[in-house]
């Protein structure tokens, strides 16, 4: 049984500042709750690029694997296959779409 979520949320930022946040695994240790430990290969998100993340909760560590399956930087768009702890498995894409100049939509889902 699979179960589907969709948050999203407004941001105070233009979509070409929040896209570059997006697009590069490496500067997500400045917005998320995790440690990024590796990427390979670096630089900007690529189809096949993958990722190990970590995270502590319950006073245990967790690790999070990642692999980027493909990048829209047009649609400012990536599809990422996530695995968690416990055989959790995430296929989500996050999308960024312009509001106005000044303002953007993310979404996760």
């Amino acid at each position: 049984m699979g179960v589907s979520t969709c948050p999203a949320a407004n941001v105070a930022a233009p979509v070409e500042v929040v896209w570059a946040l997006l697009a590069n695994l490496a500067r997500y240790d400045e917005w998320w709750d995790a440690h990024l430990e590796h990427v390979e290969p670096e630089g900007p998100a690529i189809a096949g690029q993958k990722a190990i993340a970590s995270t502590r909760a319950f006073g245990r560590r967790f690790v999070i694997h990642f692999q980027i399956e493909h990048v829209d930087p047009v649609k400012h768009q990536i599809q990422i296959d996530v695995t968690q702890p416990m055989g959790i498995k995430e296929y989500t894409t996050i999308t960024c779409a312009p509001i106005d100049g000044q303002s953007c939509r993310v979404q996760f889902g």
